[in-house]
C-alpha cells in the first residue's frame, strides 16, 4: 500500500496562471512547443522545453538544456510569480485526450 502525504506547492499567481499554463512537454515537439511560448516569457514550457531558445541542433539531453531549464525556472519563479502554498495539499488532477480521460493525486 502506498502511503500518500500532502505538500506544499509552488504555483502561479492566479492572475498570470493562464500564461504559466502549458501542455505536457512531451504531446509537442520542439517546433509546437516554440510557437506555443511564443512571446510569452513566463510560460512553463520555457522550462519543461527548454530547448526551444536553443540552437537547433542542440542534444535535447545534454546538461545546456538542463542549465537553460534551471535558468527559466528562476526567472518564472521570480516574474510570474510563483507562490509556495501555506498549508500542505493533496493535489486531484485530470488528463483528457479525444475521448479518454485519466485522473491522478500530485502527493509526497
Amino acid at each position: 500500500m502506498a502511503i500518500i502525504r500532502p505538500f506544499n506547492a509552488l504555483r502561479p499567481h492566479p492572475k498570470v496562471a493562464h500564461l504559466v499554463a502549458s501542455v505536457p512537454y512531451d504531446v509537442v515537439n520542439k517546433e509546437e512547443a516554440a510557437e506555443l511560448a511564443k512571446g510569452n516569457p513566463i510560460s512553463l514550457l520555457r522550462v519543461t522545453r527548454s530547448e526551444i531558445e536553443m540552437d537547433a541542433n542542440v542534444d535535447v539531453y545534454s546538461n545546456d538544456v538542463y542549465l537553460k531549464a534551471k535558468e527559466n525556472f528562476l526567472r518564472l519563479k521570480n516574474e510570474a510569480p510563483l507562490l509556495i502554498e501555506e498549508e500542505p495539499h493533496l493535489y486531484i488532477y485530470k488528463l483528457t485526450m479525444g475521448a479518454n480521460s485519466q485522473v491522478g493525486i500530485a502527493a509526497t
